[in-house]
């Protein structure tokens, strides 16, 4: 009988861009808690903290009614809501002209932008933690010999670090501020329909929910950029230090600025000590802040004051002005050789 012999097909080595896909997976596994979950629980602590603003509102709306205290006003409680002064939602939008149009719609989008800038805020401190521990907690563990022995290199590894916290990060945490904002739209929208108002015509009409949506997307590559210097920083101080990152973060650039305070040498470049303070030492710290970049952007003066402005001012023509900035560009450069350094320094650094 012949023999069958079974030729098996040589195993290709995993692709570059499948490795790298599956270490920011790993980086989003593992620390899913700050990525995911905290930017949710920070939106939906601020809906229930508007809920109960306004159930607080119409609760001492009521009682102050009962009571006969709203003397001059008049004002009645009926079982399809509270009518302060005849004030009745249905009816005030038919008598709202241009003007009070477009000071409503002003402060339903500046509205919208503050319910949305809590998973931001989380976004902060959750990317500062998570680069100060990308690549200390791995020695401290002892791990960091488990995935050298991988086919994985330093590079890969440190740029799906320096990706999860530039892109995956504020993206989901994107995510999260535009759930956010249009559930505050919802609960908004309950409210009108409780006092007889369309929510359409008062809410989502004037309001420009789409286009706020639209403008914190847009808003990750600028974000990317601008905290280059930042996670970049850290990423070194994380690599680099043998304990205590954090200390080390801060105190390096902090002790910087005081030296260059107390000495004043910036007087050497014509340039006053608060330059140092806001493009070092700022940049080196804060910017994974988001909005940190909003003093050196170019804005179109508005020609109206109050929250009607918001849509004036913040779009993103001006939000992209920052991209032809000497500031962003310089912090990008510096970010990305701080990156570069780390990954140098992970080649030999393995243990505590």
């Amino acid at each position: 009988m012949n023999a069958v012999v079974e030729t098996r097909k040589p195993v290709m080595a995993p692709h570059a861009t499948h490795k790298f896909k599956l270490l920011l997976k790993r980086e989003f596994w593992e620390h899913k808690g700050g990525f995911f979950w905290a930017p949710l629980v920070a939106g939906g602590i601020s809906i229930l903290l508007t809920l109960m603003a306004i159930v607080v509102g119409e609760v001492a709306a009521r009682k102050a009614i009962a009571s006969g205290k709203l003397d001059g006003i008049a004002a009645k409680a009926t079982s399809d809501g509270v009518t302060i002064n005849g004030l009745d939602l249905g009816a005030l939008s038919e008598r709202l002209g241009p003007e009070e149009m477009r000071h409503l719609a002003g402060g339903i989008d500046l509205s919208m932008l503050l319910a949305s800038t809590w998973p931001f805020i989380v976004l902060a401190f959750v990317v500062f933690f998570y680069c100060l521990g990308a690549l200390y907690d791995e020695r401290k563990d002892r791990s960091v010999l488990f995935w050298k022995s991988l086919p994985l290199s330093d590079t890969e590894t440190v740029l799906s670090k320096a990706t999860s916290a530039l892109l995956v990060a504020p993206t989901l945490a994107v995510g999260a501020a535009v759930a956010t904002m249009f559930a505050f739209l919802l609960l908004i929208s309950g409210v009108a329909l409780m006092h007889g108002g369309n929510p359409f015509q008062l809410i989502w009409g004037p309001g420009s929910p789409l286009d706020n949506a639209a403008l914190l997307v847009a808003s990750i590559p600028v974000y990317a950029l601008w905290a280059l210097p930042t996670v970049g920083w850290l990423l070194l101080c994380s690599v680099w230090s043998r304990s205590k990152p954090f200390l080390w973060a801060i105190m390096i650039p902090v002790f910087a600025g005081i030296f260059v305070t107390w000495f004043d040498l910036m007087q050497m470049f014509n340039l006053e000590t608060i330059w140092f303070w806001k493009n070092i030492v700022g940049r080196a710290l804060l910017s994974v802040w988001p909005g940190s970049w909003i003093d050196v952007a170019t804005f179109e003066h508005a020609n109206v004051d109050g929250p009607e402005s918001v849509r004036q001012l913040l779009n993103i023509k001006s939000m992209y002005s920052t991209l032809l900035t000497p500031q962003l560009w310089i912090g990008a450069i510096a970010g990305a050789g701080m990156i570069f350094a780390a990954i140098r320094l992970r080649r030999w650094r393995d243990d505590n």
